[in-house]
């Protein structure tokens, strides 16, 4: 299977010699990517602050009332908050899931323009809808579009990989995160993935 990155992991294991065993151990990343835009932030939505397992039940309940098929945006658009909280849809969600789906159905969010975007613009453009923020349209980035030097530095399981790396008691301020990611441009997504799965047990976010 050919890595998502191609180059990633002779830059990375060279350019920190503190990364060469991440990538001996876990060898190339490759991310699953959710090539369906619309439903890749709509569920992004659906997981925040749930775990993972309360937030597949709901989106298998939403899926379910949609004939089995997570519904698009046109579908998604013409919902009823009351629809979606009868799936365990949290009133606020069930907005913003409506909102999303009026936008992209209405053409305000054009996902073949934000494939061709820089990064920053894509960001701009979808934290501009309510109930996206930067961290999942970094995820977006990442696990949908499949951008190479996405850093998310406000992901815990990020900073925990980082405390990790470099033996702190702490979690690493911001600043931190930026300045020891420099030498890992331009390949930081996968430098994200490796501290993912440096953690004990843990999973990547992903987008479903």
């Amino acid at each position: 299977m050919p890595s998502t990155w191609p180059g990633h992991t002779e830059h990375l294991a060279r350019s920190d010699a503190r990364l060469a065993p991440l990538v001996a151990r876990y060898g190339p990343a490759r991310p699953p990517l959710q090539r369906d835009r619309f439903r890749a932030l709509a569920e992004s939505i659906l997981y925040q602050q749930l775990a993972g397992s309360a937030a597949a039940a709901i989106s298998n309940r939403v899926k379910a009332r949609y004939d089995g098929r997570f519904p698009d945006a046109e579908q998604l658009a013409g919902a009823r908050v009351a629809d979606l909280r009868a799936c365990g849809v949290s009133p606020a969600k069930a907005k913003y899931l409506i909102g999303l789906g009026k936008a992209v159905h209405g053409g305000e969010v054009d996902f073949a323009r934000l494939a061709r975007a820089a990064d920053e613009e894509v960001i701009e453009t979808l934290t501009e809808l309510h109930g996206i923020g930067r961290w999942t349209a970094e995820m977006f980035l990442i696990f949908s579009l499949g951008r190479a030097d996405v850093w998310p530095v406000g992901d815990y399981g990020v900073r925990k990989g980082v405390q990790l790396l470099l033996g702190q008691k702490s979690l690493p301020a911001t600043s931190r995160m930026q300045r020891v990611a420099e030498p890992w441009r331009p390949y930081r997504s996968a430098a994200a993935w490796y501290m993912w799965k440096s953690l004990d047990g843990a999973k990547e976010p992903g987008l479903r």
